[in-house]
């Protein structure tokens, strides 16, 4: 009869504070050295470490950013992002969407060279998909840190409840359950198939 062996497996922690905080330029490079987690920044200088997302969320960012990227084909303007692009924040903090949209007038205040790094702005539209990891009071902080900083509309994307908070500026953040979301303003005529999304976490 074989024993199986209990193997310890410590909790590291998802937090790392550096007394002084990190110059741009230094978190930047740490986030590049460190490719294999994803680091993001708060206004006071704490560092998240995010782990990599299972299966079924990395399902479901992909099938977002896929009809994210449909509706961008539609008239080429802009530039879309995934989960692996980093932004400075004009409050200080550093962070990455699971998906985002940057409009024309954005791109033209980047130099070539300013596009090889994390730019110094925010996404005029984002969207963040609740994973199974993801602590919803973290998530929510998060969103209102996006819409704080200049994003004019976000999306939460909740499989759990089946849902999507949406937030824009001067407003309550709102729930919609149907089966589609539809964009406004920076994304007028963008709809998320949220059906399309569902199916991923079913059985």
């Amino acid at each position: 009869m074989s024993t199986i062996l209990e193997i310890p497996i410590p909790k590291l922690q998802n937090t790392v504070v550096f007394d002084p905080p990190l110059t741009d330029e230094e978190f930047e490079r740490m986030s590049m050295a460190n490719e294999l987690v994803k680091l993001e920044r708060t206004k006071d200088g704490r560092i998240i470490v995010n782990p990599p997302t299972g299966f079924d969320s990395g399902s479901g960012n992909s099938e977002m950013n896929d009809q994210l990227r449909a509706w961008w084909k539609q008239h080429r303007k802009g530039r879309i992002l995934d989960n692996n692009t980093g932004f400075f924040l004009p409050d200080g903090s550093s962070l990455s969407p699971d998906g985002g949209y940057v409009t024309e007038e954005q791109l033209r205040g980047l130099t070539k060279e300013d596009r090889k790094h994390f730019p110094h702005l925010t996404p005029v539209f984002v969207i963040e998909l609740l994973s199974p990891s993801d602590s919803l009071p973290a998530i929510k902080e998060k969103m209102e840190t996006w819409i704080a900083n200049g994003a004019k509309l976000g999306w939460l994307v909740d499989p759990r409840h089946r849902n999507v908070l949406i937030y824009e500026p001067g407003k309550k953040p709102r729930v919609e359950s149907g089966n589609k979301v539809t964009g406004s303003g920076p994304v007028e005529g963008f709809a998320l198939d949220l059906t399309a999304v569902w199916i991923l976490y079913e059985d």
